[in-house]
């Protein structure tokens, strides 16, 4: 008799700093645990959740409103910020008011629906937006600003953060760059957290069992932050200590009442502006009681 194994669930991960609390445990038990990794950028996450190349996918969390599919979400994790978030930045020159072109990172999907509420909402621009490779400098030749958003940002941040994203200035370089962090922007305009990705998938896609290993791979994986921190630097030099406050001051990993508030707020003004048609119901994988 032919002993039968279970299926490997297919996880569709981001490779960035800010998912590995979410996937460090995961990985570590890969031989014992009923999950398979595979690392890409967001919206190639997005894509192969759609395809069906990966039964879960850590995605943009405007893709769940944007997708003809129907998803559901793990409940209780999410990648977000509850103020500055350091790395999802738009960088420009001059006054913020005369931008009319926009260059955005190809790999985002959540930032530039954000950026355009907030340039709206905020600011009253809506300038053309240009998809391009994360490049600053050649973004910046071809556009009058630039979102770049994940680990490429790291090494831009040039200022203590401590005080980054606290207005209009936050992040000024030594080329006169100005920034805004998008998700200081966010909360100064809403007083909410903002959610930038969180696990999803097609209704039963995993058991509630399934669904407890990763709420619970996410609260080890906050545990051991500083661990992360030093294995990144490792990886792609930098200071630990700005990795680490980075994961365990600017970014956020739950998924409660004022997350969903923020998610439920976000959508709202996403269909008011145009980048989704309608405001989805927020549906969970259920877990074991």
């Amino acid at each position: 008799m032919t002993l039968r194994l279970p299926r490997l669930v297919r996880l569709g991960a981001v490779s960035f700093l800010n998912a590995r609390p979410l996937t460090a445990v995961l990985e570590a038990r890969l031989d014992e645990g009923p999950f398979n990794l595979v690392y890409d950028i967001p919206s190639a996450c997005s894509r192969a959740l759609r395809d069906g190349s990966i039964d879960l996918g850590l995605v943009p969390s405007i893709e769940y409103a944007l997708s003809p599919i129907s998803y559901s979400i793990v409940p209780d994790v999410a990648i977000g910020c509850k103020g500055a978030v350091l790395t999802v930045r738009l960088f420009y020159r001059g006054d913020l008011r005369s931008v009319s072109t926009v260059a955005v990172d190809t790999s985002s999907q959540t930032s530039v629906a954000l950026l355009r509420v907030l340039l709206a909402e905020k600011y009253g621009i809506t300038p053309k937006f240009e998809c391009v490779s994360p490049d600053l400098d050649e973004m910046l030749h071809r556009a009058d600003a630039a979102l770049l958003i994940g680990d490429p940002v790291l090494p831009l941040i040039d200022v203590d953060i401590n005080n980054a994203g606290s207005g209009d200035c936050a992040g000024k370089d030594s080329s006169f760059r100005h920034s805004l962090d998008l998700g200081f922007e966010w909360f100064d305009l809403t007083g909410l957290p903002f959610v930038f990705a969180f696990w999803v998938g097609r209704e039963n896609a995993i058991s509630p069992a399934q669904t407890r290993c990763l709420i619970d791979a996410c609260q080890q994986g906050e545990s051991i932050i500083p661990e992360i921190a030093c294995q990144f630097q490792r990886e792609r030099m930098g200071s630990a200590e700005l990795y680490e406050r980075y994961l365990s001051d600017h970014v956020s990993f739950d998924l409660g009442k004022k997350e969903l508030s923020g998610v439920r707020e976000f959508y709202r003004l996403a269909q008011e502006h145009g980048q989704i048609d309608c405001v989805p119901k927020l549906r969970f994988f259920p877990v074991p009681t």
